[in-house]
């Protein structure tokens, strides 16, 4: 008597660009409604007259900023997404299962925005926001190596993609982990999303200008 045949086995079964092409589809939907459930969690102003709205706009603030940078975050990991998937033609499990945790990582944001945005306990708070970064972009640096070792882009993929991705996502993670230690001393722990990137890009011009002269 044959077994059954494994999840694995089945998309082996199908063709591989289309299989490929149905879990960036899929991503696509799950990025969304996680986009979605962070403007749900909007909290609505509220006031008879525009000074009283106005009022409870600025009491809402920290909720409204931690969306914006959600948004923002969220926007960066679909786009880093798509950067490297519109050139994968091939899956294997292990990468089907990377991509769900990543995805994992993604529904998980709005409730990690919900949580930064309380009052109170900021160490606590902003390193379950910046630990779920930190997971989500590794899993993408897994998911890069593993497309790249295995094969499964296409001919025409440009050379350099690869390099492009570990450096932009591999800058990103290390702006969120350094982030974590500095939460405990200051809330200016922030900063560290914005300054990371922008001394690691500094420092591969001057590289790259060094090595051209």
């Amino acid at each position: 008597m044959t077994s059954a045949p494994s999840t694995e086995d089945t998309a082996d079964a199908e063709p591989r660009g289309f299989a490929a092409e149905r879990l960036t589809f899929f991503s696509d939907a799950v990025v969304a409604i996680a986009i979605t459930l962070l403007a749900l969690e909007l909290p609505l102003p509220e006031g008879a007259t525009g000074a009283e709205l106005l009022r409870s706009l600025g009491h809402h603030q920290s909720e409204y900023v931690s969306f914006l940078i959600s948004f923002v975050v969220i926007g960066g990991h679909w786009r880093a997404h798509h950067r490297l998937f519109d050139h994968v033609k091939t899956l294997d499990g292990g990468l089907v299962r990377l991509s769900f945790g990543w995805l994992l990582t993604q529904v998980v944001m709005p409730f990690a925005t919900k949580v930064i945005a309380e009052d109170g306990g900021f160490e606590f708070r902003f390193v379950f926001y910046a630990l779920v970064q930190v997971v989500a972009l590794t899993l993408f640096l897994l998911m890069a190596r593993r497309i790249q070792l295995n094969h499964h882009y296409r001919a025409d993929t440009p050379p350099e993609l690869f390099g492009k991705v570990y450096r932009g996502v591999g800058t990103m993670a290390a702006a969120f982990a350094v982030s974590i230690p500095v939460a405990f001393f200051t809330h200016w722990a922030y900063a560290c999303w914005i300054v990371v990137p922008l001394v690691v890009n500094l420092l591969f011009r001057l590289r790259r200008r060094a090595d051209a002269a």
